[in-house]
């Protein structure tokens, strides 16, 4: 089994095409260049010692050398077996809003962002614990089923945007439902942690947290932003901001958390409400409230004894640079001779 330890370094491969695009403008422009002094052709015989092989070769081993760096520091490994593992712990369902008042900056650096950095801490303090992700607005959809993999969590999560649920809104009550038909069985502890500004509230949510929790599963929800509210801002195409929205009468519309509204679902949900702040993002409160749960054994098939391959990739990738180092664009007298490069 392979799996990359680090797989959101691998995004540095797009860089290819950019490093492609940006030499052959260089050397398009070194041609026009050479083309000012006269014919293209005698010009290169005034610099027989040039090899235009050679630069070739010398991208393509600095290319290679990029990819191999890329998937070392991405460190592959490789899992030797496949064993049964008991483990104990709880399901949990994370719920995050992902529209529009999400951006607010009121929490630092916005609600959205602080939420993603909460949770990513989360996940890194869970142990035995399966977790899945809910993202909603307008409507709800899972992004990622429950599981045990928390680097798969952690990558899934890195992907969560406000363009991600085309319809605007605040559906908690369709995320209730959904977060609580995920869950895959009757033995575990089960919870919906729901991370919101709870602004517009959609559906009856109350109902549905009256619904889940009748079925043993417990609903905590966490209030993304501050009593006095912030504008939302909106962005162009290059991620800055250009305004703020407005309403029909042109009044710029201040997003508020509805904190009333979070606590009756808490309630309703047998969980509690904690109010984020610039200081506290809520979840270690939550955490420590599902500790104190029954929390169940159950059977999981994971590969073990997972070996780093890291050093193969970087060793080959210094190899290819040294080797490029040594290759000159000028062909020595000697090279000439040999004809190891006819250009």
């Amino acid at each position: 089994m392979l799996r990359f330890e680090n797989i959101e370094y691998l995004y540095a491969l797009l860089m290819l095409p950019v490093f492609m695009v940006m030499y052959l403008l260089f050397v398009l422009w070194k041609n026009k260049a050479l083309k000012r002094y006269g014919d293209l052709k005698v010009t290169r015989q005034l610099m027989p010692y040039m090899s235009k092989d050679r630069k070739i070769i010398k991208f393509i081993l600095l290319m290679a050398s990029w990819v191999l760096l890329v998937i070392g520091l991405a460190n592959p490994q490789i899992g030797s077996r496949l064993e049964k593992v008991e483990r104990k712990g709880a399901d949990l369902m994370i719920a995050l809003d992902v529209s529009n008042s999400m951006l607010a900056q009121d929490i630092r650096p916005d609600r959205l962002t602080r939420a993603k950095q909460a949770i990513s801490r989360l996940v890194d303090k869970l142990s035995g614990d399966r977790i899945g992700i809910i993202v909603f607005a307008g409507r709800a959809y899972t992004q990622l089923p429950i599981t045990s993999d928390y680097a798969a969590a952690k990558m899934f999560l890195s992907s969560i945007s406000t363009e991600i649920v085309p319809v605007q809104g605040t559906a908690i009550g369709d995320a209730i439902e959904l977060a609580s038909g995920s869950f895959k069985d009757d033995t575990h502890s089960k919870v919906i942690i729901i991370i919101t500004d709870g602004e517009n509230n959609e559906g009856d949510a109350l109902q549905a947290a009256t619904e889940t929790a009748s079925e043993g599963i417990r609903i905590y929800t966490i209030g993304m932003g501050l009593a006095d509210g912030a504008p939302i801002p909106m962005y162009n195409q290059h991620k800055q901001i250009t305004g703020y929205k407005k309403d029909k009468k042109g009044t710029t519309v201040i997003s508020k958390l509805d904190e009333t509204m979070l606590q009756q679902i808490a309630s309703a949900g047998n969980g509690v409400f904690v109010m984020a702040n610039n200081q506290r993002d809520g979840l270690d409160k939550v955490l420590q409230e599902i500790d104190m749960l029954d929390k169940t054994e159950f059977e999981t098939q994971m590969f073990s004894d997972y070996e780093d391959r890291f050093q193969y990739f970087i060793g080959f990738a210094i190899f290819l640079l040294i080797l490029e180092f040594l290759i000159f664009e000028r062909k020595s007298k000697l090279a000439a001779k040999i004809k190891l490069f006819s250009r």
